[in-house]
């Protein structure tokens, strides 16, 4: 498409360890038009933050990468092998999650910010200082004349966060990663991060990629969400289509899993049984068979590929949830009370 900015391609990443090889992304494929929030979804250990390091280059050089990456028509894999300086952090930026781990603690919050200026602007000391403290300005930080001349430790949780971004959009770039942004902080200070990525990203008409375990988030801000489990996704489509459509059971169970405002009080949590895999040298089969209500036997034999409409809903499953195909399977599980895979479920479709 035209107005595609990332295109990412069959994205493999491995890393050899004593054990093995640990294949924490294995076949990722999704396309970001300029201007949209793509969210990426799911448990911890499924793959959402190597995907954002693999794009920012922050993986050590022990890992192996396969794959395509084109960023506005860029090969970003030749860009890091080029060694080229002024790329990540003027066209491609990211936020992480810890403020803390982020920030130097023995420099002041102006001079890492200023610091970003000089290093691919190329301004002076004070020109420079001066563009922190308007940067500081613009994410809300009060006073920012004054902030811009303290540590890290001298500020709040999410004034920290705010110094953080500030630095991410010192370049102005085209493309915000933003990997669970809110963990630090507590959920009064979350909106207001959110709200301002949201609002930032709208006037400087960025791009935006989220990293969040949190569905709610990813409902009310992105454009599309994908969903990964696995090191694979394994459903995206439309923010609204994939909370009221789910067809990837595991979407489906962590959809199940939410506490809902009209529940009455002590309702019971669905929760989902077992745990993710262990991604070192993981068997050919489906890798959430074994939590799955829905797994046959084909499950056990065969990694599901990706179908649905292309570009619209797509999710990786034999047996979609919420379909007639589906429906069957559960049915048939049911009535044996346990899934080819070994998982016992029980007469209402709960599994123990």
């Amino acid at each position: 498409m035209a107005d595609t900015q990332l295109s990412v391609t069959d994205l493999q990443v491995r890393f050899p360890t004593d054990r093995g090889v640990v294949e924490a992304l294995n076949g990722v494929s999704f396309d970001l038009e300029k201007g949209q929030m793509l969210g990426i979804v799911g448990e911890s250990g499924s793959g959402k933050s190597v995907t954002a390091k693999t794009l920012m280059n922050l993986l050590p050089r022990t890992a192996e990468i396969d794959g395509e990456v084109i960023f506005e028509g860029e090969d970003v894999r030749a860009v890091a092998r080029e060694r080229r300086k002024h790329f990540w952090g003027v066209k491609m930026t990211m936020v992480f999650q810890d403020p803390m781990t982020s920030l130097n603690p023995v420099k002041r919050c102006g001079e890492q910010i200023a610091e970003t200026l000089r290093y691919h602007l190329g301004h002076g000391r004070k020109m420079a200082l001066r563009g922190a403290t308007d940067l500081l300005g613009q994410v809300g930080v009060p006073e920012p004349a004054k902030r811009v001349h303290q540590y890290p430790h001298e500020l709040s949780g999410g004034l920290r966060q705010r110094v953080v971004i500030a630095m991410a959009l010192a370049c102005e770039p085209s493309l915000l990663i933003a990997d669970e942004p809110t963990t630090a902080v507590d959920v009064t200070v979350q909106k207001h991060i959110l709200d301002l990525l949201d609002r930032l990203r709208r006037e400087r008409e960025m791009s935006m990629i989220l990293i969040t375990h949190d569905l709610g988030v990813a409902r009310g801000r992105c454009d599309d969400v994908a969903v990964m489990y696995a090191g694979r996704i394994v459903e995206r489509s439309a923010t609204e289509t994939l909370f009221n459509e789910s067809r990837h059971p595991y979407t489906d169970a962590l959809l199940r899993s939410i506490p809902h405002i009209d529940q009455p009080s002590h309702t019971r949590l669905d929760p989902i049984p077992g745990r993710p895999p262990e991604m070192i040298n993981p068997p050919v089969r489906c890798a959430y068979a074994p939590r799955c209500r829905h797994a046959r036997e084909d499950c056990l034999t065969s990694i599901p590929t990706m179908g649905g409409v292309t570009g619209v809903h797509e999710f990786a499953c034999h047996h979609p949830a919420n379909t007639d195909r589906g429906d069957a399977a559960l049915a048939a599980n049911v009535a044996v009370g346990v899934t080819p895979a070994g998982l016992h479920l029980t007469a209402g479709a709960g599994s123990e």
